[in-house]
């Protein structure tokens, strides 16, 4: 089990905004029901089994260019631990333990 963080940005697109691309990817991403990800306002976390997760951001990274990008920059970041099950929410629970105070 692995958690990954991913960013896929089109480039040179004529515009700053590329918030539809990113609803674009994250429709293939919706796909793989396997998969729990969570969108952030800077990137997005996927969980699941790093194989898998690899394979879909690989499909993702093709979406701009579908779209009409003659660039794409994608920023994966990995997280894969191997002496005990990694999640999301165990990593935020870790976190909000040590601050004593529920997260507050």
């Amino acid at each position: 089990m692995a958690v990954v963080e991913v960013t896929i940005a089109p480039m040179g697109t004529g515009t700053p905004s590329i918030s539809h691309y990113v609803a674009h990817c994250h429709k293939v991403l919706e796909q793989a029901t396997d998969l729990k990800h969570q969108l952030t306002p800077m990137s997005t976390i996927i969980e699941g089994d790093l194989d898998r997760i690899l394979e879909v951001i690989r499909k993702m990274h093709e979406v701009p260019f579908a779209k009409g990008a003659q660039r794409v920059s994608t920023l994966i970041r990995v997280d894969d631990r191997r002496d005990k099950e990694l999640t999301m929410a165990g990593k935020i629970k870790a976190v909000t333990e040590k601050l004593g105070n529920g997260g507050k």
